[in-house]
């Protein structure tokens, strides 16, 4: 099944009849090949033209099919930072420079992903990097009804979409999110990082999705009864659409795993969002036939002015609630960013701190991809926290709850800042802000909440029989100030599911 699903990935690029041996669009010069896998290297040629492939030391022959596709597959490299030319030949000669072996990252979602470091004014355009060894490959196509295996790379104002390095001169192209993201996991591990750049702004979860990631998941309604709001412009919210043009592309392609900002265009939802993130995720792994790769997503931002209701649920709330849930599916993790957003703007959809973002999805890969490198500040990257404080479980006592977490590293504190480019600071006289409490009657009232050991009190004389919680569960939940000891946030949460039925 998957030499056919190669074949017939292939065979739709467009040349002549009789054409000179070519590469898919992904494999040009400063690319970056997975490490600890075999790597695909595939193209077109005439019908039964030989085509040999040379790179590292070796050198794989194989013959173009009727249709005039070709593949070979290197045997798996260590990673490899010295950098090396790749030869093909077939009735003519390509040649690829600078070429390095490490970890591939797909870095997709809507604007918040596609947020470059040079883009609407972002302080972040004066940080010139110097990353050789951090390269970035942007794709842009056209939303297509069906899948398509040719794919065509942003220019950035040269004549061919290619591979770009890490440079002052190119970074202000670089995803801002994946850039830091990549230089974190470079600098930690030295190994080369690559990242693909498919983000598209504005754009639903749902054209990123796979049919077949559609179809396994039994609460995702028919595509044929979406309403027409589905396919509205400029923003393409068809299904599958993008999945088709954009990641479909390079789904022969290894890598080595997945980062995901999105959900604003979805933030109305709530427990429909995780079955939409089972289908995206579920879909994505069939599709690479890679087992069940690492995929980190961000939590939605704070966004908006805030509003004083102890019941929240507005806005962005629910949405979060469900990317919260998203963490059961395996192997993924979750950046929270509700601290994040931007103070001074709280309208600013797209909060400029895209370095705790980034960062923050670094630490999960760290720890659980990356866990035997030992860090530049000591000790295994296996004992990172790479987590906020998760809600785990609640116990009433009396005329209060206790709540537990994980993720607490070495202890809970109150923040004494949020959002903005301060560093964290403690607040030992501070209160616990954003706890919500209620009793059956599902009246909510504001609370007092204790940080206790590695748990949290919450009780409010108005609630004499307590029997749930809500922190920051809110569009903006201005002043929720819950951490850890490791400076990260606590993530919204709730103890009941009655507004997520």
């Amino acid at each position: 099944m998957k030499q056919l699903s190669i074949i017939s990935f292939v065979m739709a690029f467009t040349l002549s009849a009789h054409a000179d041996v070519a590469l898919h669009g992904l494999f040009t010069d400063h690319m970056v090949l997975q490490r600890d896998m075999s790597a695909s290297v595939y193209g077109r040629a005439d019908a039964g033209e030989k085509v040999s492939v040379s790179f590292a030391g070796q050198n794989k022959a194989t013959t173009a099919d009727k249709d005039g596709s070709w593949l070979v597959k290197l045997d798996a490299m260590k990673a490899c930072a010295d950098p090396a030319a790749m030869a093909v030949a077939g009735k003519n000669k390509l040649t690829l420079e600078d070429i390095v072996v490490g970890d591939i990252w797909v870095c997709s979602g809507q604007s918040n992903m596609g947020f470059a470091m040079g883009a609407y004014g972002s302080p972040y355009v004066g940080e010139h990097f110097e990353l050789p060894l951090v390269r970035q490959f942007h794709v842009s196509s056209p939303p297509s009804m069906s899948p398509v295996s040719s794919v065509k790379g942003n220019t950035h104002g040269g004549k061919s979409g290619k591979w770009l390095v890490c440079s002052p001169k190119t970074g202000k192209f670089f995803c801002a999110v994946g850039v830091y993201f990549a230089r974190k996991v470079h600098l930690e591990t030295g190994i080369a990082i690559g990242i693909i750049k498919g983000a598209w702004g504005g754009t639903r979860i749902e054209p990123w999705v796979t049919p077949e990631g559609w179809a396994s998941i039994p609460e995702m309604p028919p595509v044929g009864k979406l309403p027409a709001t589905y396919k509205i412009n400029p923003y393409p919210s068809t299904p599958h659409c993008l999945y088709n043009s954009w990641i479909h592309p390079l789904t022969c392609f290894a890598i080595k795993g997945a980062l995901w900002y999105q959900g604003e265009s979805n933030g109305n939802e709530g427990i429909s969002y995780f079955h939409k993130q089972r289908a995206l995720i579920g879909g994505w792994r069939r599709a690479w036939n890679q087992g069940e790769f690492p995929f980190y997503f961000v939590q939605l931002a704070a966004f908006q002015r805030p509003t004083d209701d102890p019941k929240g649920g507005n806005g962005w709330a629910m949405c979060r609630m469900a990317q919260l849930k998203s963490l059961s599916i395996a192997n993924t993790g979750m950046a929270v960013a509700i601290d994040l957003d931007d103070v001074e703007n709280p309208d600013n959809i797209h909060p400029w701190d895209k370095k705790s973002v980034g960062e923050r999805l670094a630490l999960w890969a760290l720890a659980k991809d990356y866990p035997s490198t030992t860090l530049r500040t000591g000790g295994k990257a296996a004992d990172l926290v790479y987590s906020g404080p998760l809600y785990r479980g609640m116990k009433v006592e009396g005329g209060a709850i206790r709540i537990s977490f994980d993720s607490v590293g070495s202890g809970l504190l109150i923040a004494s800042r949020k959002g903005g480019f301060e560093p964290l600071g403690k607040d030992p006289q501070g209160k616990l802000q954003r706890f919500a409490i209620a009793g059956k009657d599902k009246k909510w009232f504001w609370a007092n909440a204790v940080i206790d050991a590695k748990t949290v009190v919450v009780s409010s004389p108005d609630v004499p029989k307590p029997v749930a919680v809500r922190y920051a569960f809110s569009m903006n939940p201005e002043g929720s100030n819950l951490y850890n000891e490791e400076g990260l946030p606590a993530s919204p949460f709730c103890t009941d599911d009655w507004m997520m039925k």
